[in-house]
């Protein structure tokens, strides 16, 4: 039974993510939403009290898809520096393609600044911890000099994360996304002991 509860919320989520990408949270209902579902208002009000509250369930959805990906990064067989090459440009591409793929709920992105932010910081804080084991493990390797992991890890996430936005609204060039690789390489070589980039 729960499976089945589950997988409704989730087609609910779904159907809403659809229509504020496509119209924009402002021009959306909890009316629309049920129709579009074709589950009613009454399953929808079983799942959610209102719109403000399945809009950050579809906010929580699409950030877990980053997650979701800079996991991925973490369990790759990468020599150190290249994993935390790889996280920050997991991180850049996974975000833009979330606010790419939402149509107008990019929009909503940016204008509902601090509902994103309330709604990432759980993300955020499981990222800085995977930071930290990937520096953690440059360590142990004699890849990165020996640093302070909490301070670090939290300097090297929101160098990471001040990027989003300039990058997700193509401010940075062409020449960025051509040559991200060597960009995120040249960031994070202060931190390296040997200066060769290793490879997967």
């Amino acid at each position: 039974m729960s499976k089945k509860i589950s997988k409704t919320k989730k087609m609910l989520i779904e159907v809403a993510r659809d229509l504020f990408a496509s119209h924009g949270k402002r021009n959306i209902t909890m009316n629309d939403i049920a129709e579009a579902s074709k589950k009613g208002r009454r399953t929808l009000y079983t799942y959610f009290n209102n719109k403000e509250e399945i809009f950050r369930a579809v906010i929580d959805k699409e950030l877990n898809f980053l997650l979701e990906e800079l996991t991925k990064v973490s369990q790759e067989e990468c020599p150190p520096d290249t994993k935390l090459r790889n996280h920050a440009i997991t991180h850049l591409d996974a975000v833009k393609y979330i606010v790419n793929r939402n149509g107008s709920l990019s929009a909503d992105f940016f204008r509902d600044i601090y509902e994103v932010e309330r709604a990432r910081r759980k993300i955020d804080m499981a990222e800085i911890q995977l930071i930290r084991t990937i520096l953690e493990e440059g360590i142990g390797k004699r890849i990165f000099k020996k640093m302070d992991l909490d301070l670090s890890s939290v300097v090297i996430f929101h160098a990471i994360k001040g990027l989003e936005v300039p990058y997700i609204r193509k401010n940075l060039t062409k020449a960025f996304e051509q040559n991200k690789n060597n960009i995120i390489e040249f960031i994070f070589n202060g931190i390296k002991l040997d200066k060769t980039p290793s490879f997967c």
